[in-house]
C-alpha cells in the first residue's frame, strides 16, 4: 500500500521559497560583511603614528620642536605615505608606532610640498631584528568617488592611535591653492582636493581616508579652523603618482613657464569668447619664460601644445597647470594666445619649477637666521638676481641685532665676498667661530645698501 501524498499548497510553497531566499540573502550579507571586516582590519594594521622632532630657524637661533602625525604603509618594503607638513627635510628624528604598538625608526625618502605629501621608510633591519610585522594598504580609484559616498578617516588625532571617524564625500573636486600652506611652501596648485565631513583633528594629518572595504581613497591633510565637519584629503590617484616619483627620485620635478591663471567665469563676454573656451592669464611672473615671450595679464590661452583648454571654473585650473608641470624641464611649449582681436602663437621653453621658499639656516654665534633667496622669490620681489640671504630672525643681544640687522634685510656680501650660496656664508660663520674677529655685512633693504659690522 503506497503512502498518501500530501500536496503542498501554493501559499506554503511561496513561504518556503521566501524563507530559502532570505536565508541565502543573509548568508551573502554575512560573507560580504566578513570580507569588508577583513579588509578594514587589514587597513588598520597598516596605519601608523608618526612622532617627529624637527628644527626651525625663525627666531634668530636653531630651535627644536616635536609633533605627532599619522601615516599609512603602502608597500611590502615599508614605505609610509604621510603629509609633507608632518615630515620634511627639517625633520631630524622620525619614529613610527606600528599597529602592534611597537615603535621603530624611520627615514625620509622624499617630500613634495606642492601636493602636501611625503614618503618615509621603516627601518627594515630593526623590524627584522626585533621580529616585528606589518601589513600595507591598497589604493583604489579616487576618480570614481561621488558626493554622498561613505568614507572613514583613520589616524592618530591628538595622539589617540587607531582612531576611526565616519563621514561622507562632501565634494569630490574642491579647489583651493595655499601659497604658504606647508611650512611656508606652496601647495595645492596642481590638484583638486576631496572634501569630507569625517572628523579630522590635529594628529590625523597623513592618515588615510578609506572606503568601506578599507581601500585608500585619499590622504587626510587638513581641517578648517573654526568650522565643523569641513576637512580635506589629497585624492588617491594623485598620491599614487607622487609615491612612484618619490620612491624613484626622492623628489617630483615639475616644469614652469610663469603664468598665474584665473577663472574666466562671467568674463567671456568682455573677451568675445564662447563659453568653456580659454584660460585667463591673471599675471605673469617677471623674468619667466612667459614674460620673455611677451605674455601679460589679460591674455587668453586658447590651447597648449595643440590641446584646447577650458578654464571657466576654478576647479578646472589645476589640471591645466598640471599639463605644463608634467612636461620634462626644457620642453618646448606652443601656446595659442588671444589678445584683443589678434591671435598669436608664442613658443616657450619650460624651466624647472621652484618654490619661493629657499633653504634656511641659523648662524648661532651671530644670533641670525636666514633663508636663501630663491629664483622665484627674486622674480616676485623684482630683485636683480637670486644671490643673497633673506634675514628671517634676529636674536636680541647678539652681534647681528647689536649691529642693526633686521628681519627682511637681504645679505648680499660678507667680508666683501658675494653670497652666491649658503655654503659661502657658512664658511664665513665658521671663520668667525674659530677666530673671532669683526665681520663686515653688506645688506639691501628697500633697494638701499647698508653696511653692518658684527663684533665678537
Amino acid at each position: 500500500m503506497k503512502p498518501a501524498t500530501v500536496k503542498e499548497s501554493p501559499t506554503s510553497s511561496i513561504t518556503r521559497k521566501i524563507t530559502l531566499l532570505t536565508v541565502a540573502f543573509i548568508a551573502c550579507v554575512s560573507v560580504v560583511e566578513a570580507a569588508v571586516s577583513r579588509g578594514f582590519d587589514h587597513l588598520l594594521d597598516a596605519v601608523v603614528r608618526i612622532d617627529v622632532r624637527e628644527e626651525s630657524f625663525d627666531t634668530g637661533a636653531r630651535r627644536f620642536t616635536g609633533s605627532i602625525g599619522s601615516g599609512v604603509i603602502v608597500s611590502a618594503d615599508g614605505l609610509i605615505l604621510t603629509n609633507a607638513h608632518v615630515a620634511s627635510p627639517r625633520s631630524v628624528e622620525l619614529s613610527v608606532t606600528l599597529a602592534s604598538l611597537e615603535r621603530v625608526n624611520a627615514t625620509l625618502v622624499g617630500w613634495d610640498h606642492w601636493t602636501d605629501l611625503a614618503l618615509l621608510r621603516i627601518d627594515l633591519a630593526e623590524v627584522k631584528r626585533r621580529g616585528l610585522k606589518f601589513t600595507h594598504a591598497e589604493f583604489t580609484d579616487s576618480d570614481k568617488l561621488y558626493p554622498g559616498q561613505t568614507v572613514y578617516a583613520v589616524g592618530t588625532p591628538h595622539g589617540l592611535t587607531r582612531t576611526v571617524t565616519r563621514g561622507i564625500i562632501s565634494n569630490n573636486r574642491r579647489f583651493f591653492a595655499d601659497n604658504r600652506g606647508v611650512k611656508g611652501y606652496e601647495t595645492g596648485l596642481f590638484n583638486t582636493w576631496l572634501q569630507t565631513d569625517a572628523a579630522i583633528n590635529p594628529g590625523n594629518s597623513g592618515g588615510p581616508l578609506v572606503d568601506e572595504k578599507g581601500r585608500v581613497v585619499g590622504i587626510n591633510s587638513r581641517g578648517y579652523l573654526g568650522a565643523d565637519n569641513l576637512a580635506f584629503a589629497i585624492p588617491a590617484n594623485i598620491a599614487k603618482r607622487v609615491v612612484a616619483g618619490l620612491s624613484a627620485d626622492g623628489a617630483i620635478t615639475r616644469s614652469y613657464i610663469g603664468i598665474v591663471p584665473g577663472a574666466l567665469l562671467d568674463l567671456e563676454g568682455f573677451y568675445s569668447l564662447k563659453q568653456n573656451t580659454g584660460l585667463l592669464i591673471n599675471s605673469v611672473d617677471p623674468g619667466s619664460p612667459a614674460a620673455k615671450a611677451g605674455l601679460r595679464g589679460g591674455d587668453i590661452v586658447l590651447s597648449i601644445n595643440g590641446v584646447p583648454v577650458d578654464g571657466r571654473f576654478p576647479e578646472q585650473l589645476p589640471p591645466i597647470l598640471n599639463i605644463i608641470a608634467s612636461l620634462p624641464v626644457g620642453s618646448p611649449v606652443k601656446l595659442v594666445v588671444k589678445r584683443g582681436e589678434q591671435t598669436t602663437t608664442p613658443a616657450l621653453v619650460t624651466e624647472k619649477l621652484e618654490s619661493r621658499q629657499g633653504e634656511e639656516w641659523a648662524f648661532e654665534k651671530w644670533g641670525l637666521t636666514v633663508r636663501k633667496v630663491s629664483r622665484a622669490y627674486a622674480r616676485e620681489n623684482q630683485l636683480d638676481d637670486d644671490t643673497g640671504l633673506l634675514v628671517i630672525g634676529v636674536q636680541p643681544g647678539f652681534p647681528a641685532a647689536v649691529a642693526g640687522l633686521e628681519r627682511g634685510d637681504i645679505i648680499t656680501k660678507i667680508n666683501q665676498e658675494r653670497i652666491a650660496s649658503l655654503d659661502v656664508a657658512k664658511a664665513k660663520h665658521d671663520d668667525f667661530v674659530a677666530k673671532p674677529a669683526p665681520t663686515l655685512i653688506e645688506a639691501v633693504s628697500d633697494r638701499r645698501v647698508s653696511l653692518y659690522i658684527l663684533k665678537p
